[in-house]
C-alpha cells in the first residue's frame, strides 16, 4: 500500500508515539492535575512536556499559555467565537478550511462582519489585497498557512506585520504547517496559532492546541466550563492561563503520544523533514504535469507549497480516480472538496472537487513513481477500458 493521505491524518506514526501511549496507560494513566498522588503527578509531567515541546518548537514563549484541544477546529472556534462579537470585523481569505469558514459563518449570523479577500487562480494571497480589506472595525485577521487543496503558503511573516502596524490580532491556522514549516510566532508577529496533533506533529487524533501570545492573552472568552482541579473553592471558572480553556480532563494519554511526535519532529529538524517532502512534492507535480489530460492544480512549484498535490484527468470524475488508483495500486489518497468548498471555487473546481497526493515523511521516490505511472495508466485510456 502507498499511503498519500498524510494531509488528513499521517500515517504510520514513529514507533515512539504509541510506545509513549501504551507506557502512559500501563504505567501512570492517572488524572493530571486532578490529584497528589505519585501517579497524577507524573501524568502531569508528560502534559507538561507536551506543552513544552509545542511551545519551543513554534518559538512561543511561555509553555502555560499553550491551550490543549481535541483538534485544530476546536482550536479555531476558541479563537474565533472566544474574540469576535456583534459589530467586530473580521478578515480572511477564500481558500481556508471549513473550521476557519463554518466557525465565521454562525459568527455573521450573530452580527460580525466578515470579509473573505479572493485569492489568485493558485491560492496564492496577495498580502496588499488583504490591507484593503481592512477597517477601523477590523478586530482580527485569520489565515491558514498552508492550503489543505493545493498546499500553498500563505506569506504569514509579512501579513504579521501588517497586523502589528494596524494594531490586529493574527490567528493563524496551522493544521498543514505545523511540523513540516518552520514557525516562529514571536517572528511572524502570529498572536493565535491553532494546531492539530494528528498530521505532521505525527501525535494521535484528538489532540491539538491553541498558543496564545501575549497581545491575546485575558481576551478570549472560554468556550467551555467546568472542573480544572485548580480553584475547586470557587464555582466560578478560573481566568488564569491554561486552566480557564481547558474545562474537563484533558487527553492525557494522546497527550503522551503527542509529546513524543513533538520530540521525533525536533529530532529530524522541521528543515530536513521540508526537505524531503518538498522533493517528493517536485517529482509529483513534474511528473503529473507530463501527463495528457492531467491538470495539476497550485502553484506548480514545490517550495511555495506543502507536499499536498491535487489534480484532475479529463474524462474521470475525481472520485473514480481515487477509486481507480486504491484498487489497481493500492494507492489510498483523497478525492472531493477536502472540506474547504470555497477554495475549490477559486481554483474552479467546484462542485466536483479534485485527486488529493499528499505524500509525507515516510513515503519515497519509489512510491511517487509508481503513484505517476498509475495516473498515466489511467489517464491513457477510457473509464470503461479497466479490466
Amino acid at each position: 500500500m502507498i499511503y498519500f493521505d498524510n494531509a488528513a491524518t499521517s500515517w504510520p506514526k514513529p514507533e515512539a508515539v504509541p510506545k509513549a501511549m501504551g507506557r502512559f496507560l500501563g504505567e501512570h494513566g492517572a488524572n493530571p492535575g486532578r490529584s497528589g498522588h505519585a501517579l497524577s503527578i507524573q501524568a502531569g509531567r508528560v502534559v507538561f512536556e507536551a506543552r513544552e515541546r509545542a511551545a519551543r518548537l513554534f518559538g512561543h514563549g511561555d509553555p502555560m499559555s499553550v491551550v490543549f484541544t481535541k483538534n485544530a477546529t476546536e482550536a479555531l472556534n476558541l479563537a474565533l467565537q472566544g474574540l469576535l462579537g456583534p459589530g467586530d470585523h473580521v478578515a480572511t481569505s477564500t481558500m481556508e478550511h471549513n473550521s476557519v469558514l463554518r466557525p465565521l459563518r454562525f459568527l455573521e449570523g450573530r452580527g460580525v462582519e466578515v470579509s473573505r479577500v479572493p485569492c489568485g487562480a493558485d491560492g496564492s494571497l496577495d498580502p496588499a489585497d488583504l490591507a484593503r480589506s481592512v477597517s477601523v472595525r477590523t478586530r482580527l485577521v485569520v489565515l491558514s498557512h498552508a492550503s489543505n487543496v493545493v498546499g500553498t503558503l500563505c506569506p504569514i511573516a509579512e501579513i504579521g506585520e501588517l497586523s502589528r502596524e494596524r494594531d490586529l490580532l493574527f490567528c493563524v491556522d496551522a493544521a498543514q504547517s505545523a511540523g513540516v514549516c518552520p514557525i516562529d510566532m514571536a517572528a511572524m508577529g502570529i498572536d493565535l496559532l491553532a494546531f492539530t496533533g494528528h498530521k505532521s506533529l505525527y501525535g494521535p487524533q484528538g489532540t491539538g492546541g491553541l498558543c496564545v501570545g501575549e497581545r491575546a492573552r485575558g481576551r478570549l472568552r472560554p468556550l467551555l466550563h467546568g472542573g480544572t482541579g485548580s480553584a475547586s473553592d470557587s464555582d466560578v471558572h478560573p481566568e488564569f492561563l491554561p486552566d480557564c480553556y481547558e474545562a474537563g480532563t484533558l487527553n492525557a494519554v494522546g497527550l503522551a503520544g503527542l509529546a513524543a511526535g513533538l520530540a521525533f519532529v525536533e529530532e529530524k529538524g522541521v528543515e530536513a523533514i521540508r526537505a524531503h517532502e518538498t522533493a517528493l512534492a517536485a517529482r509529483l507535480i513534474a511528473g503529473l504535469r507530463e501527463i495528457p489530460g492531467v491538470g495539476v492544480l497550485g502553484t506548480g512549484s514545490a517550495e511555495r507549497q506543502t507536499a499536498v498535490v491535487s489534480f484532475n484527468v479529463a474524462g474521470w470524475r475525481c472520485s473514480e480516480i481515487a477509486e481507480a488508483l486504491e484498487e489497481r495500486a493500492a494507492i489510498c489518497c483523497r478525492a472531493g472538496l477536502h472540506c474547504a468548498p470555497l477554495a475549490h471555487r477559486q481554483l474552479g473546481t467546484f462542485p466536483e472537487g479534485a485527486v488529493r497526493f499528499s505524500p509525507g515523511l515516510f513515503n519515497t521516490e519509489t512510491e511517487v513513481a509508481v503513484a505517476i505511472d498509475a495516473v498515466r495508466e489511467l489517464a491513457a485510456r477510457p473509464k470503461g477500458g479497466l479490466s
